[in-house]
Formats: C-alpha cells, structure tokens, sequence
C-alpha cells in the first residue's frame, strides 16, 4: 500500500512527466541539478537511443530500498509514478508500505513541497523501527530542484539518504540500484572514517573476505563460498546489502568481486576504501578458473593456495556442462547486467551464441567476458536497444530467443521459442558447479517447443495485427478518414517544430 504522508488532496504536478526528456533535463540544470546529472552522465553513459528500454529506473532503487531490514522508503513524484512504481514492487513482492509525499503546482513552485518532506522524515524518524530513511525524488521533483541535499544526514538516530532517480538522467533500473548503493555506501564509509560502528548481526568472518556486487540467485554466495574455502578465504556481504550493518562488513574487505560490472557508482566507494576490485565471475570452467586466479592475485596469495581451488571445482564444473549439453543456436539480451556471464554459461554448455545484447553499459569490469565471448563467436552489444535485439533475432532465426518481454513476444509471432530472461534465466543460480548444470534443462525443453510454436504460428496465421489483431466474426470497423485527419496534424506538428528549430 501507498502511505499518504501530506494530508493534502489530489496532486497535480507542475511540468509534468508528459514533458520530454530534454525539456525536463534542461529544468532540472536551470534548477541547479547540474552536478547530479553529469555525475550520472559520467557514470551511465547512455547509447544512440536518447531514452531507457527498461522499466522506469526507479524501480530499481526502490527495490533495493525495500528489500533491506529496518530500512524505510519514501518516494516524491507525480501521483501516477508512484502508483506505478507502488504496484509493480509489491508485484515483486515487497512486503511494505512506500511512502509518499503528493505534491501541487502550489507547493512545488513556492518549495512548500521540500518542507513537506522535510515534516515527513522527521514524523518518520523513529529509531525503535528504522536505521534509515531513503527518501527518492522522482522525475518532476528532480526537474523542479527539490533539494533533498538540505534534509538533515540523520534524525533521532536515523540516518537520511536522499537520492535523485530521474528517468531522464539514468538509463535503467539496474543502473539505479547502483545510485541507492553507492549511497549508502559513501554514508558507512563516512561513519566508520568517524569512529567505531556495529558489527552486523551474523558477526564477522575469521578469514579474509570478497564482498560480491549485483544481485545473485541465493545459493551463489554460498557457492562462491565454498570455491574459496580452500584459499583461505570467505564470502563477504552482497551489495546491494539486506541491512544497513552489512555495509561496514562489505566495505571491511579484502577484495570486490563485480560479478555485475555496471555498479560505477558502488565501486567508486570501495576504491575510496582501498579496496581492489576484481571483475568477471565464477560462471563455467574457463571462467571459473581465471576469477579464481584473479582473486589470488588480488590477495597476493601464492599459486598452490589457488590451484588447490582449482583443482576441486574445476573437474566437477566441466563433468556437470558434459552432462548437461545444450544444442542450439540461442540470441540473448536482457536488462540485468548478468547478460555477459549466461552468454559464457551457455556456450560452454555447448550452444551456439551469435548475439549477447545488454542494456546496461561497458566498463572495465566488463572487459574480460566481452573479449572470451568475443573469442567464441559471439558479437556483444552493450548499451542495446530493442530494434538491436529484434533485429538480431530475424537476423539468425535462432533455436531459441533470450530476452526482455517484447523480445520474447515479438519471437513467439515469428514462431521461435522464447524465454523471458528475468524471470526464467537470472533467477537461477549460475556460479560454480550447480551453475554449469542450471540452465540446461529450461534451455532444452524450450528449444523442443519449436514444433509446437510453428503449429501455433499456424493456427493463428491471418487473424490480423494491429486494428485488426484478434478473432472477429465480421469485418473490423476501420475509420480511414479519421486516421488520415490525424496524421495530416502530426505532419503539421512536425513541420511546424522543424520550422522552430531552423529559426
């Protein structure tokens, strides 16, 4: 459920997220959010395409909000945002309420709506229930410059964290999950730079540890774990974290494994720290033992204490990709960030993989699977948009298409099979030996539904696309007249913007 912390009426907003991205870009530098979004720019550099194909970016800091313990989360934006976002968290199945702050042209104008949050925090800031407070501008309040900067760093004890998440300024949810991160982040790390903080309730590890980056199925930490066991070494928290204790903990490591390279702003804090950062991840044999090696190295541990890692998983990781071959031509993309290392799993399972598109962009982190995929045939488009991903798909007619929800409906049309990534794909585990076996099993009986898919493709060949899309028992009732009125004052709205420009 939304929580309704202003006891005002409807909201209306000001601007508008009807507004386009450049006009709400440019009121939000005009309204001194200049530093934010060059910092954004800076750390997510978008594509060719001007605007996310992935779900409203919020969604992705706000799940990593709800997702903690003793972590509340409050959201400003326009009424039918924070519906949105409500909805399809609670669809994710959080399990707690958002908060809201409603706005009106009045209040965002005169800052009305800056005191209203302020109020808000301070109603909420109860040390008994929160360790924190996440407080998130969404697009309009950001173009507004509702300056969550000036809310105070905690109250009673609860430490307040205001982050700007606007869709025009960040290309993806992924994306804005590492603004929430390294946010808080930057906040324990100042904490402990000031003085002693808590241990996190699980207690601390004996033995040096990895703190791993990006959101895994659950069995892989404990997988990665027990790969580095006999080096010596054990695995830390996973950030995004589940408490805020946890942070300490995460940032008390001796290395960062960016098993999702894309989290700039998460790895720009532990190099703060001190602390290496080691890419790539323990996904299929060859992957496996090269992140091992580089765990080493990054922990300067002698070669022996590696290779006797090596030496136990590496066997069982290639007897479980022989026993689970995977036949077939597979076109994947996906919004993740987990895309490069499926593409690594796959191949070695025995696919061919000639397209890996993802939409999140390339970093160093990235570097060493786009080169193995490079290497085995696969051409690795980062910063992907849809029209790169369908056309791959009609390009190679594929045994099977992995992607987003348009990708997978768009295949199913052509009678290809098709596997939503995020649901059916990243939500199993990938790491280690019960890694090298987890996919094949889906991949396969998706891929024998080919016979199945051109009966359907059959079936329903002919009952119409678009006006005419559907089972009709007489003719559609098309209006052409109407139609050709429209687009005559589109074309004039056109020209007319045209003509604006040239002036």
């Amino acid at each position: 459920m939304m929580d309704d912390l202003h006891p005002g009426g409807q909201p209306t907003d000001g601007m508008g997220c009807h507004a386009g991205a450049d006009q709400m870009e440019a009121a939000a530098r005009a309204a001194g959010k200049s530093d934010i979004l060059d910092q954004y720019a800076k750390d997510y550099p978008q594509g060719p395409h001007d605007k996310p194909q992935s779900m409203c970016p919020a969604f992705g800091s706000l799940r990593v909000g709800l997702r903690m313990r003793r972590v509340a989360t409050v959201l400003s934006g326009s009424a039918c945002c924070v519906y949105g976002l409500t909805f399809v968290s609670h669809f994710y199945g959080a399990r707690r309420s958002v908060g809201y702050v409603p706005f009106n042209s009045e209040t965002l104008v005169t800052g009305k709506l800056f005191e209203d949050i302020r109020e808000a925090v301070h109603k909420m800031a109860d040390p008994a229930k929160y360790d924190a407070i996440v407080v998130t501008n969404l697009c309009v309040p950001t173009a507004s410059g509702v300056p969550l900067r000036l809310l105070p760093d905690e109250i009673n004890g609860v430490r307040i964290v205001g982050i700007d998440v606007p869709g025009f300024g960040i290309p993806t949810h992924a994306e804005a999950k590492d603004v929430l991160a390294g946010a808080m982040l930057k906040y324990a790390r100042e904490e402990i730079e000031a003085g002693p903080v808590a241990a996190p309730e699980a207690g601390m590890s004996d033995r040096p540890t990895v703190t791993m980056l990006g959101e895994m199925f659950p069995a892989d930490p404990m997988s990665i774990g027990a790969m580095l066991a006999p080096m010596g070494l054990a695995a830390g928290p996973v950030v995004p974290c589940r408490e805020w204790r946890e942070l300490y903990a995460a940032l008390d490591c001796g290395a960062v494994a960016a098993i999702h390279p894309f989290y700039t702003a998460a790895i720009r804090e532990f190099e703060a720290a001190g602390r290496p950062i080691v890419g790539s991840a323990p996904v299929g044999h060859d992957g496996t033992a090269a992140w091992l090696s580089a765990i080493g190295d990054a922990f300067g541990l002698p070669k022996d204490q590696v290779a006797a890692s090596q030496n136990t998983f590496l066997p069982a990781i290639k007897g479980a990709l022989a026993a689970n071959p995977i036949k077939g031509t597979v076109t994947l993309s996906g919004y993740e960030g987990s895309e490069l290392l499926v593409a690594r799993l796959l191949i070695e399972s025995g696919a061919h993989v000639p397209y890996v598109g993802t939409a999140c962009q390339k970093t160093r982190w990235s570097e060493a699977d786009r080169d193995w995929l490079e290497a085995h045939g696969a051409t690795v488009k980062f910063r992907a948009s849809l029209e790169d991903d369908l056309s791959a798909m009609e390009a190679v007619k594929p045994d099977l298409a992995i992607g987003t929800t348009p990708v997978v409906q768009k295949g199913k049309e052509l009678g290809i099979p098709a596997l939503y990534f995020t649901n059916l794909i990243s939500a199993r585990p990938l790491m280690g030996p019960a890694g090298a076996g987890s996919l094949a099993q889906v991949i396969n009986a998706a891929i024998g539904n080919k016979d199945r898919m051109s009966d359907m493709k059959a079936f329903f060949e002919g009952v119409g696309h678009g006006d005419t899309a559907g089972v009709w028992e007489g003719e559609p009732n098309l209006q052409p007249a109407f139609r050709a009125q429209h687009q005559k004052k589109l074309e004039k709205r056109a020209r007319a913007a045209k003509a604006a420009e040239m002036i």
